[in-house]
């Protein structure tokens, strides 16, 4: 069978894109801004060896699919297509003509990662944290742009920065915990320290943050120094476990949570309050499926090229777990479209410097950042993952939280 015409019977006649073939067969709209290319048998092979969405991006990090054009565009065109309208017989004829490829046994990209040990183990964990965070510091600043914020913004406005999306972000963090001169701050999964130094130079409170990776504990302890606030904070290459610190006015978790595990969480949440004094705040920050009933565990694609053992629970999952721990849930919003336009941005960055980063960190490895930020784009416009920031107190003996009657988290309005 030409590879035209198993495409035509995926995604029909008329595909809402070009696709071209090695074999010299083509199908869809000729001159399309957007053209896939299977350009060899590997590409082929590589798909079958775990046909969907492992498959399609083993081939395209090998560089042996292509797409030419945009990204974001391609998924967002394509993303309705799959066999489930086959009939029975169509699968297995489509499997016998392509029996021959689906039998090698091709290598998966150097990109793919598996993970030994027991899962979510601290040196598992900091297995896969160096995985996703140790590839290049110049890399990173290059996508994230000068604040090296890897998690999402907060636009103030439609037409806002990245830079002032990110600095919203970091802000509205501090405007909910109520940081005032003097307050101790926690702030684990520190990443490169951005929260921290926002923190100590805005705020006046002292800060500890931490993160298992240990080129972003380098890069932000220098960052530190730069900016004179070694009396006043720290960031240091550790598991938050091993933060040994107590009594602290305020917890900021931003972007840790989707790495702890489900089965963690209670323990995550229990051990966060113990850091806290009476009344003192957590907002926890992170990504979540839309509801409670979906399975944790991330994609495959997600798992092997991005975030190993990375697990998304549902908000309800992680509020339900935060009050059983003894903290008191006050606020909750969900930033999900905030985050895609963040993912934009992100994009737009990691395109303007395409060939410097294929230098930096290698082809293939900017395949799958390209990749993994236009899918992720997408999954947060169209509602199939979320962002959510959860305030929690730990409640003083006496239940009291410490919050005004009517607490307000705008700029100015610091209580």
């Amino acid at each position: 069978m030409k590879i035209a015409n198993a495409i035509a019977l995926v995604a029909g006649a008329e595909p809402p894109v070009e696709f071209t073939a090695y074999d010299g067969t083509h199908v869809g709209v000729p001159g399309s801004d957007v053209r896939i290319e299977i350009r060899s048998p590997r590409a082929i092979s590589l798909f079958l060896s775990a046909p969907g969405e492992l498959g399609l991006a083993r081939a395209y990090v090998a560089g042996e699919l292509e797409v030419v054009g945009d990204m974001y565009t391609a998924l967002d065109r394509l993303s309705t297509l799959n066999v489930d309208h086959l009939s029975v017989g169509t699968k297995i004829r489509l499997l016998k003509d392509f029996a021959p490829l689906a039998i090698r046994r091709e290598k998966p990209p150097a990109e793919e990662i598996r993970l030994r040990g027991r899962r979510h183990s601290k040196h598992r964990n900091a297995d896969a944290i160096s995985h996703h965070y140790d590839v290049s510091n110049r890399f990173y600043s290059w996508v994230l742009g000068p604040s090296m914020a890897y998690t999402c913004a907060v636009f103030p406005r439609p037409d806002a920065t990245l830079e002032e999306a990110q600095e919203e972000k970091f802000d509205l963090v501090c405007r909910k915990l109520g940081l005032a001169p003097g307050m101790r701050l926690l702030d684990v999964g520190c990443g490169w320290g951005g929260m921290v130094i926002h923190a100590v130079k805005n705020y006046g409170v002292t800060a500890i943050g931490v993160t298992l990776s240990k080129q972003q504990a380098e890069s932000g302890q220098r960052s530190l120094a730069d900016a004179g606030l070694e009396g006043s904070a720290q960031i240091r290459h550790s598991d938050y476990r091993d933060v040994s610190e107590t009594g602290f006015d305020a917890v900021s978790s931003i972007g840790l949570t989707e790495h702890i595990g489900k089965a963690n969480i209670p323990a995550y949440f229990a051990f966060l309050r113990s850091k806290l004094r009476p009344q003192g705040r957590l907002l926890n920050h992170c990504i979540t499926r839309p509801t409670n009933q979906e399975s944790a565990e991330a994609g495959m694609f997600i798992n092997r090229y991005v975030f190993p053992d990375g697990e998304l629970e549902g908000p309800g999952t992680l509020i339900a777990a935060m009050e059983d721990s003894g903290l008191e849930a006050r606020h909750e919003e969900n930033l999900r479209e905030h985050y895609a336009l963040t993912l934009r941005e992100w994009g737009r960055n990691l395109e303007d410097r395409w060939n410097e980063a294929v230098d930096e960190v290698g082809e293939g490895k900017a395949r799958v950042w390209r990749l993994y930020m236009a899918a992720s784009r997408l999954a947060f416009e169209r509602n199939r993952i979320q962002l959510h920031q959860v305030l929690g107190v730990r409640t003083a003996d006496d239940g009291q939280s410490g919050l005004p009657l009517r607490p307000g988290f705008d700029r100015g309005d610091r209580r």
